[in-house]
């Protein structure tokens, strides 16, 4: 027996595919499912290392941080500050880091943790930049998420507990594991010895 569909306007969902790969990141609040209204350009999520109005950033402080969240308001771009502390999530195939094949290390860029070497970063097809495992065990914290119906293993920096993404068991050898990481929340710094 065959299911009746109704018929797509498959011309429509090509420009709709279109707009979600080429439109600003649009942030979408995670309770209600709405548009939150801040978007970045993917043209301005340039990786700024130098983090001159953030007094935290740090690549070699280990210091846990810990801030006011009118602090980190002040001091985070509203792109990251909707990720890191409100806890969102950038729309998927929008990372202009998904597809990155650089070699180097990924770091907060909430506060410049190191969290990632571009080695464990594989293409899992998810839609965010993914990773087997971490720099190290201190540079990840593992909380419990229940939200959305779902038990899922959230994600943070050991450093600042900025909110990265989740980790699920379904990654490659050697760990087994997929850091589903929003790329938004990623500074990356290229190896001084990596080809051009």
């Amino acid at each position: 027996m065959m299911m009746a569909f109704p018929l797509l306007n498959w011309s429509l969902v090509a420009v709709v595919l279109l707009q979600c790969s080429t439109d600003p990141i649009t942030q979408i609040d995670q309770a209600t499912g709405k548009d939150r209204g801040i978007s970045t350009p993917q043209n301005q999520m340039s990786m700024d290392t130098t983090k001159k109005d953030n007094p935290v950033y740090s690549r070699t402080d280990t210091t846990k941080v810990n801030l006011a969240e009118s602090e980190w308001k002040k001091i985070l771009t509203p792109d990251v500050y909707y990720i890191a502390r409100q806890k969102g999530t950038e729309r998927p195939w929008t990372s202009p880091i998904e597809h990155s094949q650089e070699v180097g290390t990924y770091y907060c860029k909430a506060c410049g943790k190191p969290l990632f070497k571009s080695e464990a970063k594989f293409e899992s097809g998810c839609g965010w930049p993914s990773f087997f495992e971490p720099i190290s065990k201190g540079s990840i914290l593992y909380t419990p998420d229940n939200s959305h119906g779902m038990q899922r293993t959230e994600v943070q920096c050991g450093r600042c507990k900025a909110h990265l993404g989740h980790v699920f068991d379904d990654g490659p050898p050697p760990t087994g594991l997929r850091y589903c990481i929003n790329g938004v929340i990623l500074d990356f710094e290229k190896s001084s010895g990596a080809k051009k």
